[in-house]
């Protein structure tokens, strides 16, 4: 694309940002320049805490809580952003400038249904009237591939799964048709099948209105099919920028390279069970519903000491399912859950403390899971004391040990709270807090998918550690196929409620697969900008031969 000023939609110089920690302001985006053209993508990439979602506020003239733009300039269309006034700039959010954000769960109204949600901005904006904006709804979830699509608007944000969430709230970002979006991690939450079929959407969409969009990620292989341009960010600097064909071929600094880099560690294939070994977990066919709807059925499977199960699938396939199941949270219809040999009770309220500490949970949205009133000190520590009696220096000594296995510096962020950490901060806090149990076995619910390729290693390898030093059990929920490859010794595979395939991890991943697996496996973002291309082509032309009758019929 020619770089004129007619065809500059956003433009920033020299932006500088400040954060407040412990009633302190420091520097966080310390010098930006940014350029973005009608129409194109830039990708910002780097480390959780480099300022890509800061940054990507700024576009919209907003400073989150605890941050205050001190410096540079932020033009949108002409319009200079930081002399506008509070009224005009609001007059553009959501109309002109629309932001998906990370954690749809923190971020939808859950008083209110989905359409009504969708219909506000267009209708707020004068784009279009109430009914015309249900309609469109209608339209674009259909184009987001969630189901029931005339119906599904009509449910609250807790009666949907997340990765539905998330796409509902893409197409909410999208209502007002604007000139510019900011996608902040909007694929993070989503299996590997619907990613497909959002990131197709989102590239048609923008291609189709000529929309210009700022794609935040930590995922290189999601970027590299999205942006026309990456900029790569290390502690609100600005590390390097190219076109992405050239940025993937050949970075020409040292930290980037790093990052194409990642991902190296895969654990060492592990010894087969021994015979007669008793599973720390077994889960013996279970079924349960919520409500009259069966949404698991009659599934079993063991984990045992020292080892990690990945319980894989697309969204609503059942797996959060299960491990409400195990932790007690939903009592199942048929079936049980021993743990050691011995069946828990169904419900958590029935078991005793003993039992409870045994089996921790982290969860998959950091945004809220934790309580934002709380300081770190308190998160962390009321686990170890209502768990392990821990008080007064034995208490304190505790949760700066925590702090620094998750390679937080304790004096740093002890007293913090949530709003003051960054997403993949706030995640390693939730890892964290289930560790202060000291359990025998905890469920991984997609730890690290809110997690930049460089932590999300380091944590794996730390999970990895403690495994063999204390012989913890996991189940990991995830639809990150590469985490599978790295951290899992047998692998789940989880469709509609049903368990399609199980055994150990080079079993599964060793064709022929099964053809949900083969679809699962097909659906891994490669590093090559006509990967998503090339697969939808491919996918495209099995459905019209499918259709094709044979001859003679």
């Amino acid at each position: 694309m020619t770089e004129t000023n007619k065809d500059v939609l956003l433009s920033m110089k020299g932006l500088r940002i400040e954060g407040r920690a412990d009633e302190e302001w420091t520097e966080i985006v310390k010098g930006i320049d940014l350029t973005l053209h009608k129409g194109e993508v830039l990708g910002l990439i780097g480390e959780s805490g480099a300022g890509k979602s800061t940054i990507g506020l700024a576009a919209m003239g907003f400073a989150r809580d605890g941050c205050r733009i001190t410096g540079g300039e932020i033009t949108f269309d002409g319009i200079d952003l930081r002399a506008a006034s509070e009224r005009e700039r609001r007059g553009l959010r959501g109309k002109r400038i629309a932001y998906v954000a990370q954690s749809a769960a923190a971020s939808f109204n859950p008083a209110h249904k989905l359409i009504d949600q969708y219909a506000e901005a267009p209708v707020r904006h004068h784009v279009m009237s109430r009914s015309e904006a249900e309609h469109d709804a209608v339209d674009l979830y259909r184009r987001m591939q969630l189901p029931n699509p005339e119906e599904i608007g009509f449910r609250y944000p807790h009666q949907v799964s997340g990765g539905q969430l998330q796409r509902a709230m893409t197409a909410m970002a999208m209502s007002c048709r604007p000139d510019l979006i900011i996608f902040d991690e909007p694929t993070t939450a989503l299996d590997v099948t619907t990613q497909i079929e959002v990131l197709a959407a989102i590239r048609d969409i923008v291609e189709q209105f000529d929309t210009a969009a700022i794609y935040i990620t930590h995922d290189l292989a999601v970027v590299a099919q999205m942006a026309d341009r990456i900029k790569v960010l290390l502690r609100g600097e600005e590390v390097e920028e190219a076109d992405t064909r050239i940025m993937l071929d050949a970075p020409t600094q040292d930290y980037t390279k790093s990052l194409w880099a990642v991902r190296s560690f895969t654990r060492p294939t592990q010894p087969p069970v021994e015979k007669g070994v008793t599973p720390v977990v077994s889960v013996r066919n279970v079924t349960a519903a919520y409500g009259v709807i069966d949404v698991l059925t009659n599934i079993s499977f063991d984990i045992h000491a020292r080892r990690t199960v990945a319980v894989v699938g697309e969204s609503g396939s059942g797996k959060s399912t299960t491990a409400r199941v195990i932790t007690g949270l939903l009592p199942p219809r048929r079936g049980e859950i021993l743990f050691n040999g011995e069946a828990l009770p169904p419900d958590y309220r029935r078991r005793t403390r003993e039992q409870l500490r045994q089996a921790q949970m982290i969860y998959q949205m950091a945004d809220t899971a934790l309580n934002p009133k709380l300081r770190i000190r308190d998160l962390i520590g009321r686990p170890a004391q209502m768990y392990l009696g821990l008080q007064g220096k034995a208490l304190e000594d505790r949760i700066k040990d925590l702090l620094s296995l998750i390679e937080l510096e304790p004096g740093e962020y002890i007293d913090r709270v949530p709003s003051e950490l960054s997403g993949g901060q706030k995640q390693r806090i939730g890892i964290a807090r289930a560790l202060a149990a000291e359990p025998q076995f905890i469920i991984c619910d997609e730890v690290t998918s809110a997690l930049d390729q460089l932590v999300a290693e380091g944590i794996l390898k730390l999970l990895d550690r403690l495994q063999g030093e204390f012989d913890l059990a996991y189940m990991f929920i995830t639809h990150d196929l590469a985490t599978v490859r790295a951290i899992a010794d047998e692998v789940v595979v989880m469709k509609e409620g049903l368990v399609i395939e199980a055994g150990p991890k080079l079993e599964v991943f060793q064709p022929p697969h099964d053809p949900y697996t083969e679809l699962l496996l097909s659906s891994v973002p490669e590093m090559d900008p006509d990967w998503l291309t090339h697969l939808l082509e491919e996918r495209d032309a099995g459905r019209a031969g499918a259709d094709v009758e044979p001859a003679g019929h």
